[in-house]
């Protein structure tokens, strides 16, 4: 596997968001496959104050090749002006559930 595969996160205050989004990813075949969790508790510095809020967090599978598009469709409608768009790879992964992202993705 030469790291092609990644995991992209972002964050939401409201789960409704969340899910219409990672949504619109997975209806767009930008992303076979997301996984949203929470609330979680998140502590960060904003405009120079400590804040602690609860947010729903998303975990999307995708390829590298689809990083940009994934990144434009979250700023696009996210209701954050800076929202968390972080990827990291996937070093390993099960043949059969790449090839499935594979074959869910937009050719």
């Amino acid at each position: 596997m030469d790291m092609e595969y990644i995991q992209i996160t972002t964050t939401f205050d409201k789960e409704k968001d969340a899910r219409k989004i990672m949504s619109l990813l997975v209806e767009k075949s930008l992303a076979p496959c997301v996984q949203i969790t929470g609330p979680v508790t998140s502590v960060y510095r904003w405009q120079e104050k400590v804040e602690v809020a609860k947010e729903w967090r998303c975990e999307i599978k995708t390829k590298k090749s689809f990083y940009n598009a994934v990144e434009k469709l979250i700023k696009d409608n996210h209701p954050y002006e800076v929202p968390e768009i972080i990827a990291v790879p996937i070093i390993y992964g099960s043949n059969d559930y790449l090839n499935w992202i594979d074959s869910e993705l937009k050719q």
